[in-house]
């Protein structure tokens, strides 16, 4: 390969307006070329400078490899060219006449298997290569659970390696047949199957001459038409306040205004709203988006909403449309992910950050813990060490106006905070899930709660 080798022609401004923007993670056992994936992905797209090639040509001459070792573009610590494994999770913006692209390219070792739940959280769509000579293995199963459990619409299941199995159909067939019915198990609502070599370049960006027997879109492909959703318009509204403007300046006197990022859904001038957890309501009088005022906004601007009311709200605070209003609760049963190297036990006292919001918890039970070999619950294990998968029951010092994770992943998503030096320990995903245990009756279920 020549290091000579030029970019297409960069995207204009007016054309990258007019493209869809894609979020999505690649997850994968060890060794399964996760980064050699990611790495083809962006040189064969033509989004790769001629002095990134230069580098990973040098890089790859220096550890005595024949070629460019394509992986280097993504593993960028030191430690992982050592050992020529993914440890961080690595993220890339790439962009095609179709499609702009976000990229998450996640760890593959088990102890990182917290790393994906970073990168797959806000993904539209989630990668998991498997090795073609190996199959569905556990780590495998690990990953379509969290795909599952963070509700990613699309899964594209990539097994890689095909040129050391000869190409054989019959061993991709056996696979997908594999991981397609444990994904049905968990309620994945979609699986695209793909054969590829992606050292060779087989059905990554341009078809495979050597797999005539596949009929289906290559990678890149089914990335620039898989169909993308942002919720613009049909999911519930919520707008987390982040900070209160008050200028009072002799120019804006009066100017009382509730800024933070739309979460969900559409707000409108003249909309009649609730804040929440007072409950206290009022109509929107203004919205001003960069320093303008306009009568729309949606999902992931960043906004100032003005009210008729001079009511009282605060940080932490949740704007909602009065006739689309969570409940506000104090007993929280969710299906999380504990990502921390200290288990999570119960009774352990935390901050629970929902939105803006940050509250005092206690963890009150943990109901069930998430075996993946056969998706089986083990009932009340205690604790959840770092990557454990189970339910938990929480009880918070304030009310709360919490959504289902299942209607929004946004407002129905939380973290667990250790108080004593603000380590994140759990995701959380409020609702039922694949994995929801039947209810488990507490012997007491107040006694000795002091809030």
């Amino acid at each position: 390969m020549s290091s000579t080798t030029e970019p297409a022609e960069p995207l204009s401004v007016e054309q990258l307006s007019e493209t869809t923007l894609l979020r999505f993670a690649t997850a994968g056992s060890v060794d399964d070329g996760k980064s050699t994936l990611v790495g083809r992905l962006l040189h064969d797209s033509k989004s790769v400078l001629a002095d990134q090639l230069e580098a990973v040509e040098r890089a790859s001459a220096g550890r005595g490899q024949d070629g460019p070792d394509l992986a280097l573009l993504t593993d960028g610590l030191r430690a992982e060219r050592e050992q020529g494994i993914t440890i961080d999770v690595a993220y890339r913006y790439f962009a095609t006449p179709r499609r702009r692209f976000i990229l998450a390219d996640t760890p593959g070792h088990v102890q990182y298997t917290r790393n994906m739940v970073t990168g797959a959280s806000t993904a539209e769509l989630t990668v998991i290569l498997v090795d073609a000579r190996n199959g569905v293995v556990e780590q495998t199963r690990r990953h379509a659970a969290i795909a599952a459990l963070l509700r990613v619409p699309h899964v594209v299941l990539a097994v890689n390696k095909m040129d050391l199995v000869d190409y054989r159909e019959a061993v991709f067939a056996r696979i997908a047949e594999d991981f397609t019915a444990y994904a049905t198990e968990l309620g994945v609502p979609e699986v695209t199957a793909i054969p590829i070599s992606a050292l060779a370049g087989d059905n990554v960006v341009e078809p495979s001459s050597v797999m005539d027997w596949y009929g289906g879109p290559t990678v890149l492909e089914h990335l620039e038409t898989v169909p993308v959703s942002h919720d613009l318009s049909h999911c519930h509204a919520r707008l987390p306040v982040q900070y209160v403007i008050r200028p009072q300046t002799a120019e804006h006197p009066d100017y009382r205004g509730y800024a933070g990022q739309i979460a969900a859904g559409t707000f409108r001038v003249g909309d009649e709203v609730t804040v929440l957890p007072s409950g206290r309501t009022s109509k929107i009088s203004g919205i001003d988006l960069l320093g303008e005022p306009v009568r729309v906004a949606w999902t992931t601007q960043s906004v100032t909403v003005l009210l008729q009311d001079d009511i009282d709200v605060s940080r932490g605070d949740l704007i909602v449309p009065s006739k689309d209003a969570p409940a506000t609760i104090q007993d929280v049963e969710a299906t999380v992910c504990h990502v921390a190297d200290a288990p999570l036990t119960v009774g352990h006292r935390v901050l629970l950050k929902h939105g803006t919001r940050t509250v005092k918890a206690i963890v009150k039970d943990i109901p069930s813990r998430l075996t993946l070999d056969d998706l089986s619950l083990h009932p009340h294990p205690g604790r959840l060490v770092a990557n454990d998968i189970g339910r938990v029951k929480i009880r918070t010092a304030e009310p709360l106006p919490v959504d289902s994770y299942a209607d929004s992943r946004r407002t129905g998503s939380f973290i667990l905070i250790d108080p004593s030096d603000g380590t994140t320990l759990t995701a959380g995903m409020v609702g039922e899930s694949f994995a929801a245990p039947d209810p488990v009756k507490d012997a007491a279920d107040e006694d000795g709660w002091d809030f």
